[in-house]
């Protein structure tokens, strides 16, 4: 296993370091083509290699004319199969951490909850390969509040590290008969306003915690950016006077994220290189958002 390891990883990089050629060839292809579609001489520059260039070009299609990154790598296959998600805490984690997990672990299809005991990250990671999980998500505290949830995708990545804000949980809610109970039915995702390139990261790394969901399933989780602070809502519709009349009800918990880190690997690796990661002391911090325009 560990050998089988060593060969991915270095597979991924090696397709990272051809991103630079591949983009290269890519451009050289689109100018020929846009030379061909227009009437125009070819480039000079492009003379020499027009024959070979021209004979890839008609072997492609819509999807292999487009170069690949190594981060649509990370997700190409994400909806072939269901998400098979780990949560886990810190090592000694307090009662409202673990209530709050519980309840993730309902609002995330098929993930199972562990005790963390005395694991070490680099463990967890590689049991969690060997067993074909896809994701694995940790949920941090401080003084009995959580604040802070971490999103690592398997084999290779991205990790996201959020920070938790305003965590209400079920349990919190005085009405239980007002929420009702929590259905397992595959939700439907409303990812509002991530429309930045780094917005869209986000909403792929959200949005793949989840299975594609059946069209009659009534329960909804929502994911609303506002200012770079996600709001996340879980609620189920009903339609009692018919489809013109819908009636929201929400099930809890809810809570707010904020993107703080990217980095271009799984979190058990200190040498991952960093992908985004906010500057909180620049003076335009404040005034810039970051996931939406």
């Amino acid at each position: 296993m560990l050998r089988r390891n060593i060969r991915l990883r270095r597979e991924y990089l090696y397709r990272k370091s051809l991103e630079g050629k591949e983009r290269l060839l890519y451009e050289k292809k689109r100018k020929i083509r846009e030379a061909l579609q227009e009437g125009k001489p070819i480039p000079t520059e492009l003379r020499n290699e027009e024959a070979a260039l021209r004979r890839e070009i008609d072997l492609e299609d819509e999807n292999t004319a487009v170069p690949r990154t190594h981060i649509d790598d990370e997700y190409a296959f994400a909806a072939e199969k269901d998400p098979k998600i780990l949560l886990t805490t810190s090592r000694d984690p307090s009662a409202p951490l673990q209530q709050f997990v519980k309840e993730l672990s309902i609002v995330f299809p098929n993930a199972q909850r562990m005790n963390r005991g005395g694991q070490v990250i680099s463990e967890i990671i590689e049991s969690c390969r060997s067993h074909d999980y896809t994701d694995v998500i940790l949920v941090h505290e401080h003084r009995g509040v959580p604040d802070g949830l971490i999103v690592c995708h398997l084999p290779y990545g991205p990790t996201a590290y959020f920070g938790l804000l305003n965590v209400v949980t079920r349990h919190e809610i005085r009405d239980k008969k007002a929420i009702g109970t929590m259905p397992e039915a595959y939700p439907h995702l409303i990812l509002d306003n991530f429309s930045t390139k780094l917005g869209e990261r986000t909403a792929n790394i959200l949005k793949y915690l989840f299975p594609v969901p059946k069209p009659d399933t009534k329960r909804i989780v929502t994911f609303a950016n506002k200012s770079d602070y996600i709001s996340f809502r879980h609620h189920i519709y009903e339609k009692q006077g018919g489809p013109k009349s819908v009636e929201l009800k929400e099930i809890g918990p809810r809570f707010e994220l904020r993107l703080y880190q990217i980095k271009l690997g799984t979190v058990d690796q200190a040498e991952a290189q960093l992908e985004w990661v906010i500057r909180p002391y620049m003076n335009t911090t404040r005034k810039r958002k970051f996931l939406s325009d």
